[in-house]
């Protein structure tokens, strides 16, 4: 029997091999450069890899094909997720490349170290950061890549796991506070796991859907096209297609942070190198929503009746969950953890409106909302004390006196996080709202008006810390950025205030790119 393989536009994959190839260079070069020079190489490396892919990505741009079997789809909004992803990874390699901030940068050396020990202290002062973290973000970002260019459940399955397992490690090598760290890891793996489970056993009741969908002796499969055709056509029960969505819904809100599958964040955000938090909260939730997407759009829209009531619901829990709980809490990454939360929320509700509109839109919101929390967290990262970074929200009390500049900028990031007009916030949800009211989901918009009304709140208590309380003891100072964060920090900065003031260019970009090929 001859087996024959299927054509493959390796044009097309470009961007994903450059990544999966710089990834296991990466791992070569920590077996073969010396550890002296291992950063250097792998932070250009990272760059120069990311670099390539997005300039493949601009290079495709009109690219709208399926190849590798049905398995991946290179459209629209793959591109521009691809795009978006690209050059978010690019800022938080940056911040994770960062090495004149704190001495050896924000990871152990080495992490199997014990806890506490004389070791674990004298590596903690001295020596420099693990390398093992560009080519894991490498895997991790050629993951992402993948996984909003899939066309079939299987490898969504695989890309969802290759970016996956890398994050579980990164968030496991903090510098400083290693306990918390090792515990926040562990968390996001287990309930990791068993969100992944969720979405395997749904691909499986899909599957067996698709078959009874053909009739007798037909064949099934996970690829979009025979899911979507077997939703619209199939006279067969539909019990195994709405348990089937159910759980790959579990697995795919997992990932994006929606209630009531949130409960890893906050502990993750706060415990992960700062750094790694960052490129989790844009990076990831690009990547997850260009999953969710895929799914609601291509392969179930059929079904949009029956799914749009159950997951609007869960988008106002988001909301609701995200806006409260981020008003209860004192440390600024687990606010922003719950902001995150929020964000989630509002995502889901231009997703939710399945029109070009509503796509181009949430596009458009993941981009603008990468861009301000990586910033945020580049502010962050300065914020120190001898003991590394002070997180408490007490401790920023009075720190516009101490350092105008940096409180001055984290201000402007967080009335972006409120929606103020003149930030990218603000342009971001009254697109999605937008959308959202013209697909007649005005429940949805009612409910995410009320809670960032709700969030910004805890936003502005922030801002009147920074401003209007006197400096005590134990505010800390602000270190002064190397050039990397630096730059992070400014791109950052100025995408939130131009998407604000003049958001027309990549709303367009957006809006051209916003149609699925099936």
């Amino acid at each position: 029997m001859d087996f024959e393989l299927p054509p493959i536009d390796y044009a097309a994959l470009s961007p994903i091999l450059i990544l999966f190839g710089a990834s296991l260079l990466g791992v070569l070069v920590e077996a073969f450069v010396p550890r002296a020079r291992r950063h250097l190489v792998q932070l250009i490396l990272g760059l120069l890899a990311v670099v390539a892919a997005l300039v493949m990505v601009v290079l495709n741009a009109n690219d709208r094909l399926v190849t590798a079997a049905a398995a991946v789809a290179v459209d629209g909004p793959t591109l521009f997720l691809q795009g978006a992803i690209l050059v978010l990874a690019g800022m938080a390699l940056l911040l994770i490349g960062e090495r004149t901030v704190q001495r050896g940068g924000a990871f152990v050396a080495h992490a199997a170290v014990t806890v506490g020990s004389a070791e674990d202290q004298r590596q903690a002062a001295d020596e420099g950061g693990a390398t093992e973290v560009y080519p894991l973000t490498l895997f991790a970002i050629s993951g992402m890549l993948l996984f909003v260019a899939a066309n079939d459940l299987l490898t969504m399955f695989i890309a969802l796991e290759a970016f996956s397992l890398p994050l579980y490690l990164l968030c496991a090598l903090a510098r400083r506070r290693r306990l918390l760290s090792q515990e926040a890891a562990l968390k996001y793996f287990l309930l990791g796991s068993y969100a992944s489970a969720f979405f395997l056993f749904g691909m499986a009741l899909i599957y067996g859907f698709t078959v009874g969908a053909g009739g007798p002796g037909s064949g099934g499969g996970v690829d979009f096209g025979t899911i979507r055709t077997a939703v619209s056509d199939s006279s067969a029960s539909p019990v195994l297609l709405f348990a089937g969505l159910a759980m790959l819904s579990v697995g795919l809100l997992f990932k994006i942070a929606a209630a009531p599958f949130h409960v890893w964040t906050p502990d993750v955000y706060q415990g992960a190198p700062t750094p790694i938090t960052g490129f989790m909260a844009a990076c990831t939730k690009v990547a997850a929503f260009g999953g969710l997407l895929r799914v609601l759009h291509v392969a179930f829209s059929g079904a949009s009746w029956d799914f749009i009531p159950v997951l609007g619901t869960v988008a106002v829990l988001t909301m609701l969950v995200g806006a409260i709980l981020a008003v209860t809490q004192t440390d600024i990454k687990r606010l922003l953890a719950y902001s995150s939360v929020a964000n989630a929320g509002y995502l889901l509700v231009g997703a939710l409106a399945l029109s070009k509109d509503g796509l181009s839109s949430t596009m458009f919101y993941l981009v603008a909302y990468g861009f301000t929390v990586l910033a945020a967290f580049g502010v962050v990262t300065l914020v120190r004390d001898a003991d590394g970074e002070a997180t408490h929200l007490s401790r920023w009390a009075g720190l516009g006196r101490r350092s105008p500049l940096y409180a001055g900028l984290f201000t402007f990031l967080l009335l972006a996080f409120a929606g103020i007009p003149l930030t990218s916030g603000f342009t971001s949800k009254f697109a999605v709202f937008g959308a959202a009211l013209d697909a007649g989901q005005t429940w949805l918009v009612v409910a995410g008006v009320l809670t960032s009304m709700i969030l910004a709140f805890p936003y502005l208590r922030v801002v009147v810390m920074m401003w209007l309380s006197e400096p005590g003891e134990s505010t800390p100072t602000v270190s002064l950025p190397g050039g990397l964060t630096a730059t992070a920090l400014a791109i950052g900065v100025l995408a939130t205030l131009v998407l604000g003031v003049a958001p027309a260019p990549l709303l367009d970009l957006a809006n051209g790119a916003a149609e699925f090929v099936r």
